[in-house]
């Protein structure tokens, strides 16, 4: 299934006093390319994320943000490191002893004192599997988004090959019209010019000049392009990048039907068919 490379996902849950949760983020980009933003405790997970994006996305520039916050009503617990509060104490009362003046201090001061209040050590490792667990929910909620993107691009590339098949017919259907045109107009012309023409000559410079107009091989590539394009909207995983050359040799091919042209409905036909690819080539670089 196509896929586009720009999306927006969420997840949050509940992790036993803790809400955790994952913003994902992604736009195009050439590659698979991917920023984090993660609390300091779960660092250690970096490389354990990085391997299931990848194994869901393929390209885009993704960005993942996780928050962790506790919730509920209870109070964070202080504990006091005792002995640095009795060396602070002693040390205090030493000083005392040798100051002109005693100052009083207070609990509080001691209790600002670094170290002495003890930080509390929060095992998170039971949290990693949840936060991995929420990240592959999110993975799936942005995978959907980008399908559901990619197939309405999918249908407007669709839509566009169609209208080139239709060019391409009319082509076909004109160049005898075309060729007969231009062979009664160089008549004409030379008929004006020159009072007895060589028109064995004439006819060997005209058929060159049909060689040199013969545009069946350009409408052949044409068309072969056009069906690996519907057969490529077809396939499964990363595409873009074929989409993408199968883009640039269509170009290619409406630019030598230009270069070719001897009429104006050839001249058309051209421009037509590379309005066409351009709109195709400006969605084709938003898939995946």
């Amino acid at each position: 299934m196509i896929r586009s490379m720009t999306g927006f996902a969420g997840n949050e849950i509940d992790a036993g006093g803790f809400m955790l949760g994952w913003e994902l983020r992604s736009v195009n980009h050439r590659y698979l390319d991917i920023f984090m933003r993660l609390p300091e405790q779960f660092r250690s997970l970096e490389p354990a994320i990085r391997t299931l994006i990848g194994n869901r996305l393929k390209r885009g520039k993704v960005e993942c943000s996780l928050f962790c916050r506790a919730v509920g009503g209870e109070e964070p617990e202080i504990r006091i490191n005792h002995s640095l509060v009795r060396n602070v104490l002693a040390a205090a009362s030493e000083i005392e002893t040798i100051m002109p003046t005693r100052s009083a201090f207070s609990a509080l001061e001691i209790l600002k004192w670094p170290g002495v209040q003890l930080k509390v050590e929060i095992d998170w490792s039971p949290l990693e599997v949840r936060v991995l667990g929420s990240l592959e929910a999110a993975l799936t909620t942005l995978t959907a988004v980008r399908e559901r993107e990619g197939a309405q691009l999918a249908a407007m590339i669709r839509e566009r090959c169609r209208s080139m098949r239709q060019h391409v017919k009319h082509a076909r259907e004109g160049m005898p019209d075309i060729l007969r045109t231009v062979r009664t107009r160089l008549e004409k012309r030379i008929a004006e010019l020159v009072n007895d023409p060589d028109y064995d000559r004439f006819e060997q410079e005209i058929v060159y000049l049909m060689q040199k107009m013969d545009v069946d091989e350009e409408l052949d590539r044409l068309e072969t392009h056009i069906d690996e394009v519907d057969s490529v909207l077809t396939q499964n995983g990363a595409v873009g990048r074929r989409l993408d050359f199968l883009m640039q040799e269509m170009n290619r091919e409406a630019n030598t039907l230009g270069s070719k042209s001897a009429d104006s409905r050839t001249t058309r036909l051209s421009v037509e068919l590379k309005v066409l690819i351009e709109q195709m080539r400006e969605q084709v670089q938003n898939i995946e």
